[in-house]
């Protein structure tokens, strides 16, 4: 077992997704035969892909005193990750999201509700930790433990483009930015058939987060960053996608796991991509965690 303690903080919800063979039309009532239900959260479904694959894991964020928190709660202690800075808020629900899956194109549709008052209220974490993953969600716990605990990896999963995310952003060591996130923040969009739009969003990032490690995540192509000082993309697999549900946190969870078993960063990215890729092919997120060892297999044929 990876005895490196990783934490993550962030955002825990609960996902209900309805599986379509296409998109609904508006206005029309339509009859499904199936749901998948299980957790969620950019933090916390990269600290489940970390517990199922053996590191010494803790999770760090909030939940209500209902039904879905004790079932969030539940799967954690399944895997083996450590929920003792989990907070139980019997004022508020736990965050729900409901997923439309597209089976046909493999996108997804989410709508979450998020109670207001449903935030860690502690901002004591007695663990030093090695590594760090945040996604912006709790940014009071966050930041402190980055100040307190310089010397820690961190990571943050950058997905929305806000004040609290970029301040952050900041303060870690590996920016991993969503292609939203580096459109937004950038004011310009990427285009494939233009490399040079890539390397104009990576230089305006670089510009203003100087000393961070930039990545910026692009779903099906793979991900972006910059070796030996020239901008390159590291492809991903070719799989057929049905949900897409976590797969930027899954491959967030996966690059935790690699750095923490001192993989150098090419490795990471391609055992990321490679895991982020696997994830689309299952209905959702926690479901979509694919085990070590078929990522690995895949790995020794892509490196």
């Amino acid at each position: 077992m990876n005895k490196n303690k990783i934490l993550c903080i962030g955002h825990a919800s609960y996902d209900i997704t309805f599986p379509l063979d296409h998109f609904p039309k508006e206005n029309t009532k339509n009859r499904l035969k199936e749901k998948i239900e299980c957790g969620g959260g950019p933090a916390s479904n990269a600290a489940y892909l970390l517990g199922k694959w053996g590191c010494n894991t803790f999770f760090a964020g909030a939940v209500g005193n209902d039904i879905y928190g004790v079932r969030i709660k539940q799967e954690y202690n399944d895997i083996g990750v450590n929920i003792d800075y989990m907070e139980t808020k019997y004022d508020s629900d736990t965050t729900l999201s409901l997923i439309l899956a597209n089976k046909e194109s493999g996108s997804r549709t989410i709508f979450t509700y998020k109670d207001e008052n449903l935030k860690l209220e502690s901002d004591i974490i007695d663990i030093k930790p090695d590594y760090i993953l945040i996604d912006g969600q709790e940014a009071n716990l966050s930041l402190n433990m980055l100040k307190k605990y310089p010397n820690a990896t961190s990571i943050i999963d950058a997905g929305r483009n806000n004040d609290i995310v970029v301040n952050l952003s900041k303060e870690v060591n590996y920016l991993i930015c969503s292609k939203d996130f580096a459109e937004s923040f950038t004011n310009k969009k990427i285009d494939y058939n233009n490399f040079n739009t890539l390397i104009d969003i990576y230089n305006d990032l670089k510009a203003y987060f100087i000393k961070q490690v930039i990545i910026i995540t692009l779903e099906d192509k793979g991900c972006l960053y910059k070796k030996n000082e020239e901008v390159v993309i590291i492809p991903s697999i070719n799989v057929k996608a049905v949900d897409s549900t976590g797969a930027g946190d899954i491959f967030h969870g996966a690059f935790v796991y690699a750095i923490s078993n001192e993989y150098n960063l090419e490795e990471a990215l391609k055992i990321s991509n490679i895991t982020g890729a696997l994830s689309v092919k299952h209905i959702g997120g926690r479901y979509s965690v694919p085990e070590i060892k078929e990522v690995m297999d895949y790995y020794e044929q892509y490196k």
